[in-house]
């Protein structure tokens, strides 16, 4: 019995701990975080003792907790389980499989408009509402989060124009993504995109210049609006 808790014992050490470093440890040894008989209440470690007398101990970090119950009749149970505080970078590698959350619920609400950078989301402990999307850096894997305004910016400007006034500048000289997602009116009419008009930076330049019957001029008072969505 002791034999097979103890191989037991030693898987769970194998998968669940990581290194004292700044880097996910996968392979070598471990450092004992604290000498004790017993697991303590929180993130302490349980004394093991194989068949010949030799003490091992079981410890858990880097995200897991350790619970100890002292109180059930015939001894302590402890107990790991998910939650608590990564002191470690830490890499799953899924390698082909699934690495699925069942059971979300669905979002209904609104999206934040406070979202804190290192927000603490345990119940009583934060100031920020809403929600807000999950995103991955690409560079180094790592999960961030990212304000729903910051995935998809759009703006509106209008311009009167003045005869034959072709440049339009941006107020605040916002950069302009491509012409496919610039969208130009004179007096409410639609101009074709890269036809009409271009863009370049926060510049919307017009063309007036086709040929009949595509012709056409920019008169004083006309209304020129752009939209944009990025």
């Amino acid at each position: 019995m002791k034999t097979n808790f103890l191989k037991l014992g030693l898987a769970l050490v194998a998968i669940l701990t990581f290194s004292l470093g700044n880097a996910q440890q996968t392979t070598g040894n471990v450092g004992k975080g604290e000498d004790v008989s017993q697991s303590s209440v929180l993130d302490g470690t349980i004394r093991v003792i194989d068949n010949k007398g030799t003490k091992k101990f079981l410890q858990v970090k880097n995200g897991l907790t350790l619970l100890t119950d002292a109180t059930p009749d015939g001894g302590y149970v402890s107990t790991w389980q998910l939650g608590g505080t990564l002191t470690d970078d830490t890499y799953i590698t899924a390698d082909g499989n699934i690495f699925a959350l069942d059971g979300l619920s669905l979002e209904t609400g609104a999206a934040s408009v406070n979202a804190i950078d290192g927000d603490n989301a345990q119940p009583g402990t934060t100031t920020a509402t809403g929600w807000t999307l999950i995103v991955r850096d690409e560079a180094t894997g790592e999960l961030r989060k990212l304000a729903a305004t910051d995935l998809i910016q759009s703006g509106q400007e209008a311009f009167t124009a003045t005869a034959g006034q072709t440049a339009y500048a941006l107020t605040g000289a916002p950069v302009l993504p491509a012409f496919e997602q610039v969208y130009v009116y004179r007096n409410g009419a639609k101009l074709v995109a890269n036809v009409d008009y271009t863009v370049s930076g926060s510049t919307v330049t017009l063309d007036p210049t086709g040929l009949a019957p595509n012709d056409w001029a920019v008169l004083a008072g006309d209304v020129i609006e752009v939209q944009f969505v990025k």
